[in-house]
């Protein structure tokens, strides 16, 4: 048994075909078969499942490719700490963030990173949260940007900023002559969610708990941009997070913002996240201190207020969230 029968059994696992798994170690399918079986010969027990047009794990190979996850996890640390020693500022970061965060938060921190880390490798992977923390447990992501509370022993939290969120209405709405709303009208109000899935739709739905509200259930988005579109329409209501609404993003016509005053003004925050045993820890820890210097106005409507007798709207974003 070495390191690369173990690397052969994970692809296998991920890809369910032996031919997209050799193709992902780069090797040729016999090659990758064979390796696999003298895998099954050593452990003396069946790891697979051989069927003309599908593969699958039995439960013991299963539990194999899972400790051999965190074997060459395991590994790569090792070789990631050893890079990190000679260039502790160099090398590779597997970044995972969430669809209704990556498009609006990055092109405020990548240019900060790249000055701060010229050598800095950052690959980055856009997911939902459930799978973000699968991967991160995996560790096939360094680290995640996530939204709390992430509650999980082997994983540590560095708190980055709060985001609040605002309400979208179309400009017929009755609500759109108002500046502000008092976070206790929600109990009045229907919202369009997103669908199932989202992270985004868990914390609106929580909004709509604790302030009486209620979801809008005809409908629910696939994205955070197919949203703003039905709010444009003056199908609904529904709430934004503030990043989303900021340039350099353009402006919607069709849609006012309010903001909210009142106690318990609703918000996300909004965390790093990393396995505590990770070999990089000192430098995402710096890493992390880039995302916590965004200036106060990414997150308030003071850059965003139109011209008189125009209505502020929020802009499209440049990824689908």
């Amino acid at each position: 048994m070495n390191l690369r029968d173990l690397k052969y059994l994970v692809a296998l696992a991920d890809h369910k075909h032996f031919g997209r798994a050799a193709a992902s170690c780069f090797v040729s399918q016999p090659t990758l078969s064979t390796q696999i079986r003298k895998l099954e010969e050593e452990l003396g027990l069946p790891l697979v499942e051989r069927a003309p047009r599908k593969v699958m794990l039995t439960p013991a190979g299963h539990e194999a490719a899972a400790r051999a996850r965190v074997i060459v996890a395991e590994v790569e640390q090792l070789k990631e700490a050893a890079r990190r020693s000679r260039d502790p500022e160099a090398g590779t970061v597997r970044l995972g963030i969430f669809p209704t965060l990556g498009p609006y938060l990055l092109p405020h921190v990548i240019p900060r990173i790249r000055t701060r880390f010229p050598e800095l490798e950052l690959l980055l992977v856009e997911e939902k949260s459930d799978v973000l923390l699968e991967r991160l447990r995996e560790g096939r992501l360094d680290a995640a940007l996530l939204a709390l509370p992430v509650i999980d022993d082997q994983l540590h939290a560095e708190f980055l900023f709060e985001e609040p969120f605002l309400l979208a209405v179309s400009g017929r709405h009755p609500l759109a002559t108002r500046e502000h709303l008092d976070v206790q009208e929600l109990a009045t109000q229907k919202l369009l969610l997103l669908e199932d899935g989202h992270c985004l739709r868990d914390q609106a739905l929580e909004v709509c708990r604790l302030f009486g509200a209620n979801e809008k259930s005809e409908f629910r988005a696939t994205s955070l941009e197919t949203l703003r579109q039905m709010v444009a329409a003056d199908v609904g209501i529904t709430l934004l997070p503030s990043l989303s609404v900021q340039p350099p993003v353009p402006r919607s016509n069709n849609i006012r913002l309010l903001d909210f005053v009142g106690e318990g003004r609703p918000s996300r925050r909004i965390a790093m996240i990393w396995r505590r045993s990770s070999a990089m820890n000192e430098f995402l820890m710096e890493l992390a201190e880039q995302f916590k210097r965004l200036p106060d106005a990414l997150f308030t409507l003071e850059a965003l207020a139109p011209p008189s007798g125009d209505a502020a709207t929020p802009p499209t974003p440049v990824l689908n969230g």
